[in-house]
């Protein structure tokens, strides 16, 4: 049953999204080679405590952690642990949190050091699926047309799409209808009315679509061991232009400082 938020809901769902995306920005501050993922995970874990929010996938159905962090061939899901990044290596970095009762949901792919040609293609691709996605969020289409417009751009680039994982509703639940897939056709699905919340998240491999969970019973890997990127916004639907309710713009001032210039 799909849950259509006020105006003032919309904007407490907004804050929690923003808070993501300033929780993101000092992950972006630490990804370098030789730091673990569960340094990493305590760095925004802490930081939404301090901010009087709490980590929204911890605990969530048992999962241990603050943050997801998924590196080259895992997908999504991945739990922060001992690995340390490695020069090379890309990094699927998603957080959520609970704030005021209503949660924000975002996620953002990062390169450590200098990666080579493909993987800088399979993100500045990702990434422009997710806007491609946002595009179609507005009153009157249809969750299939956020679906085939990341389908046709990711396989228009030679990329393959994951069916298994998709976006989702949010609001005073992490997960709420409609499930938002990244591959569809047009004109098909729940369509988008006004007060509909929605997290789109591509995920996108180099190799073939299909995944796998690991033993952990959370992290999703690429069957062919080949490199998966994700991002992902909180947004709004809305009449002519969907409402982006997350940020990158944080993130993205911490890679300009670190590198020079956007990594996307």
């Amino acid at each position: 049953m799909l849950y259509y938020k006020t105006k003032e809901e919309i904007e407490l769902i907004r804050i929690s999204s923003l808070l993501v995306g300033k929780a993101l920005a000092e992950v972006a501050k630490v990804i370098r080679p030789g730091i673990s993922t569960l340094a990493i995970d305590k760095i925004a874990d802490e930081f939404i405590n301090d901010n009087k929010a709490k980590p929204a996938f911890k605990g969530y159905n048992g999962f241990p952690n603050a943050l997801c962090i998924s590196v080259n061939e895992q997908v999504v899901h991945g739990i922060p642990g001992k690995y340390e990044l490695k020069e090379g290596d890309i990094v699927s970095v998603d957080c959520g949190v609970l704030m005021n009762d209503y949660y924000g949901d975002s996620a953002y792919t990062f390169a450590v050091g200098e990666i080579d040609d493909a993987k800088k293609k399979l993100l500045q691709v990702t990434y422009d699926c997710l806007y491609k996605g946002i595009e179609m969020a507005v009153v009157g289409k249809r969750v299939g047309d956020i679906g085939e417009a990341v389908q046709s751009y990711a396989e228009g680039n030679g990329f393959s799409v994951v069916r298994e994982l998709v976006g989702h509703g949010v609001g005073k639940e992490l997960h709420e209808a409609p499930e938002v897939p990244n591959f569809g056709r047009k004109g098909v699905g729940p369509k988008l009315a006004e007060g509909i919340v929605i997290a789109i998240e591509p995920m996108i491999n180099i190799g073939k679509k299909n995944v796998r969970q690991e033993s952990d019973g959370w992290t999703i890997t690429t069957v062919d061991k080949m490199a998966s990127a994700h991002f992902e916004h909180t947004i709004a639907v809305a009449a002519g232009k969907a409402d982006i309710l997350s940020s990158f713009k944080w993130i993205e001032e911490v890679l300009k400082q670190k590198e020079g210039k956007s990594l996307v």
